[in-house]
């Protein structure tokens, strides 16, 4: 997608630096995708050779990061009832280990066409994905780089591993992270290793992995006590919970991702202290799989707290206002409540910055990633209350615009460059054929 000379005008612009963002009202230059210049207050330069958006006094951000994505997941929504569903381990075994047996290529594709889409109407450009589907596990992830790069879409990928299905697959799923790693990364798409969930992962698998990322330095990214059947099941197969087990296998390091916690303890989370990975949230999913609250005040400093949406949605936004209320619904103090939601908006910038060091920040000379929202702020803002703004007003409101690097993906809520009509066509000859296939 080619970069645009753009002229931002009349927007609040919110910056971030070290522990405020920092909104100041006027217009942003960007030449060959990158912020020129930013002047402060109204500016009525006709600005010729650019072209001009007027943001009308609304706000805008950095963009929006989904540290927890399940792209494969795009094409269940409608499905027929594949068994039951009463617990947790049900859904998993009746709805999506049936579900990943059956893509293949054309259906990644089409469900990463699908997410990225959806992304963007949520000013999400950034995905860390977690991708499972072990009928077609060679050449899945560059499938799915493939489609988010071609929505101009940045990713961290990996390949679910897993033992569940035997040691052909779980040896596939090793060698498709693997080879992602030494292969495929480049400046917008990068790498992780890929887990399952303790319980369904044996020793000698963790011990390859544990080989394979001293070799290539990755992070894992792995599903961490979602529901009681991973501590339960791990500790009956195994005599150690799951965190033990990826401690003794020293698998988790700085650059890692631990999903869910939900059922964590507080002496775990001290055991997290001296790693610093990240725990990524997925508030809707918990709740929609009735498997608990995290425990948010027991996370501690030292380790990052994110937001994903577990492939429910590409809602990062909602995702962020869930964590706000249900931090207000455990009974934190507004003080409390804040200081965890500040921490967690300041980690996700810092946290992607270990994968693109260029993660833009709005800053003279950097990328123009950004967002702009359908929100013009009712009483002044500032660097003071710009969360009271971020929480109660922004988070409510319709993302307008993105951009990344400068070009637009959505200008004044239409997509940018694809005829959605078409691609819904191909999305939906994708899910039909899962159907047909899984029921």
């Amino acid at each position: 997608m080619e970069n645009r000379n753009l002229v931002i005008k009349n927007a609040w612009i919110c910056r971030p630096e070290n522990d405020s963002v920092i909104p100041v009202f006027g217009n942003m230059i960007i030449e060959n995708g990158i912020i020129a210049k930013i002047i402060n207050g109204t500016d009525n330069s006709d600005y010729a050779g650019f072209d001009v958006i007027d943001a009308a006094g609304k706000v805008l951000t950095v963009p929006n990061v989904n540290f927890h994505d399940h792209i494969y997941s795009r094409l269940a929504k409608g499905l027929p009832s594949l068994g039951p569903t009463g617990n947790f381990l049900e859904i998993l075994q009746n709805l999506w280990w049936k579900l990943d047996l059956v893509l293949d290529h054309d259906m990644i594709e089409a469900s990463a066409e699908m997410a990225a889409i959806e992304s963007i109407r949520s000013g999400v450009t950034y995905i860390f994905d977690h991708h499972a589907s072990p009928g077609n596990t060679l050449g899945s992830l560059k499938c799915i780089n493939d489609a988010l790069s071609k929505h101009n879409i940045r990713s961290v990928l990996c390949f679910e591993t897993s033992d569940r299905n035997g040691n052909e697959l779980s040896a596939d799923a090793l060698t498709e992270n693997f080879n992602y790693l030494q292969k495929e990364q480049n400046d917008n798409c990068k790498g992780m290793f890929g887990l399952h969930a303790s319980f369904t992962l044996n020793n000698s698998t963790l011990e390859k992995v544990k080989e394979m990322t001293a070799q290539t330095k990755a992070g894992i990214h792995i599903h961490v006590c979602e529901g009681e059947a991973d501590r339960q099941i791990s500790f009956e197969l195994y005599g150690k919970n799951p965190l033990q087990r990826l401690l003794e296998y020293d698998l988790i390091n700085d650059k890692s991702i631990l999903a869910h916690c939900v059922h964590l303890n507080e002496d775990e989370f001290k055991m997290l202290k001296d790693k610093k990975p990240a725990i990524v949230f997925n508030l809707d999913s918990n709740q929609n799989n009735s498997i608990g609250i995290p425990q948010f005040g027991l996370v501690p400093d030292e380790v990052s707290i994110l937001c994903g949406t577990d492939g429910m949605h590409a809602n990062i936004p909602r995702s962020q206002k869930q964590l706000f209320l249900m931090l207000r619904n455990s009974k934190y103090n507004w003080a409390d409540t804040f200081r965890i939601f500040q921490k967690m908006y300041f980690d996700q910038l810092e946290f992607a910055k270990k994968y693109f060091s260029d993660f833009g920040s709005l800053n003279i000379g950097g990328r123009a990633d950004f967002v702009i929202w359908d929100y013009a702020p009712p009483t002044p803002i500032n660097k003071d209350n710009f969360f009271g703004h971020y929480i109660y007003g922004i988070l409510e409101r319709q993302v307008q615009t993105v951009a990344q690097n400068g070009s637009l993906l959505m200008d004044n809520y239409n997509i940018v460059g694809i005829n959605e009509a078409e691609l819904n066509k191909k999305i939906f000859l994708q899910g039909k054929r899962v159907v047909e296939i899984i029921k």
